[in-house]
């Protein structure tokens, strides 16, 4: 069982930058790939971005492509997302995940959940 606890959220302007952080801890949480998911108000959550167990293949949303950069630190137990030129749309709860199948970009193909860090962007 990998517990996940998300921080760095907050109130930025359009254009702005933010970076969240996403610190696993559990006996195997460096051996899961990583995936960062927000939900909007009134909306379904959404994939964001994923990352690999070693740190490589990152994959995006198109929406964020070019954007946001996810990257993690093993010896840290930690995912972080790196959001740059933020954009109103991008205001949101955003979770992490630990994948649980393969290159998923759906929620039932990540578990362990973590509680959500909002992102408020202002135009």
């Amino acid at each position: 069982q990998v517990q996940l606890v998300e921080s760095g959220g907050g109130l930025v302007q359009a254009g702005g930058s933010l970076r969240l952080s996403c610190a696993a801890s559990g006996r195997t949480a460096s051996r899961y790939a990583m995936g960062w998911f927000r939900q909007a108000p009134g909306k379904e959550r959404e994939f964001v971005a994923a990352i690999s167990w070693s740190g490589g293949m990152p994959r995006y949303a198109d929406s964020v492509k070019g954007r946001f950069t996810i990257s993690r630190d093993n010896a840290k137990n930690t995912v972080y997302l790196q959001m740059n030129s933020l954009k109103p749309e991008d205001t949101a709860v955003y979770y992490c995940a630990a994948e649980i199948r393969p290159w998923g970009r759906g929620e039932a193909d990540f578990g362990s959940w973590g509680q959500g860090t909002q992102v408020t962007v202002s135009s």
